[in-house]
């Protein structure tokens, strides 16, 4: 159900970030949005396993092309200032990670049901792509064809800057959503909590992500954001083994919050410097995230892996490598 949507949306992910650097892109970014609104109607009024299964594989690539264009617009209007507006972007990210269960929550609560809220969530997509065919730029003009620019992609990938910035974000995705995802099995098969405290463990993973994502954007109005980076990988290495073996529950969810609060800007500082690598050409920059981001996708499996064979326990404390990694990729200075 989850898989298969999400490998159609990275198969399809260079393709719709080399044509996000033509003509094409508004028409992709305003096509996408209307198209996801249609998925998420669809899953809304799905009937069983595979209506709904199609209904995701339809929405999860149309996501990329109306989110993913959405930012590389962004980075093009401001290039200057491309750490703040990813640290931005970040923020109203983070404020649907966590209002998106309240809401969802809110919603069960009434009465009305998941479908309901998909629905819903699908119908308001409309006019904010209908907006965005208005003001959105439609791109670069008398831009290569799709096949020289899938050429280009594949050659960035030769690029040491790209491949650095490739690496830091896979690293950094380990002590974000990987971590995100084994976090609630974690406090309750080895920290031994029950599941309402492990419930209040992810809350103030999540509650923290987002109060650290808005100090981001205080902080990098004086910081540059690669010190940030490094400063927050060495308190995270030492805060992350804490973690692991601090026995009580208020320790363990102390420094869940400041782990929280101190990787607020590895993924937004680490994109900016991609799309920084790749200057005129944001749509490359995605394609070549997508092409990236394969790997990724490969380490929760890993992980599983893993952990059925040696435990959980110990698995965990692979996810120490991300520290580790960001201090010796992320350079002291542009």
């Amino acid at each position: 159900m989850l898989a298969v949507p999400g490998l159609l949306g990275n198969a399809l992910d260079p393709i719709v970030g080399a044509l996000g650097d033509t003509a094409r892109r508004r028409a992709l970014v305003v096509g996408g949005g209307l198209v996801f609104a249609l998925a998420a109607v669809g899953s809304g009024l799905a009937v069983g396993f595979w209506t709904l299964l199609l209904a995701l594989a339809l929405g999860n690539p149309a996501t990329g092309a109306f989110v993913s264009l959405s930012q590389a617009t962004l980075m093009d209007l401001a290039p200057e200032r491309r750490a703040r507006g990813m640290a931005a972007w970040t923020l109203a990210g983070s404020f649907g990670y966590v209002g998106g269960p309240l809401l969802l929550a809110g919603a069960l609560w009434l009465g009305l049901g998941w479908r309901g809220v998909t629905i819903a969530l699908g119908v308001a997509v409309v006019p904010l792509a209908l907006v965005l065919r208005r003001r959105l730029p439609a791109g670069p003009h008398g831009a290569l064809g799709l096949r020289p620019l899938l050429r280009e992609t594949l050659l960035a990938l030769r690029r040491r800057e790209v491949l650095r910035w490739l690496a830091v974000l896979e690293a950094a995705h380990l002590m974000l959503d990987v971590l995100h995802g084994f976090l609630a099995l974690y406090l309750v098969e080895v920290a031994g909590l029950r599941p309402v405290e492990a419930g209040l463990g992810v809350a103030v993973w999540t509650g923290a992500g987002l109060a650290g994502d808005a100090l981001l954007v205080l902080v990098l109005r004086r910081s540059a954001g690669l010190a940030v980076i490094r400063a927050t990988a060495a308190v995270s290495l030492v805060l992350y083994p804490a973690f692991l073996l601090l026995p009580s529950l208020a320790g363990k969810l102390a420094v869940l919050g400041a782990l929280g609060l101190l990787n607020a800007g590895w993924y937004a500082i680490p994109k900016a410097e991609l799309y920084a690598a790749l200057p005129g050409r944001s749509g490359i920059a995605v394609a070549a995230g997508g092409l990236g981001s394969v790997a990724g996708t490969a380490a929760p499996l890993v992980l599983g892996v893993l952990a059925g064979r040696f435990g959980l326990e110990p698995t965990m404390w692979v996810l120490a490598v991300a520290p580790v990694a960001l201090l010796a990729l992320v350079p002291r200075r542009r």
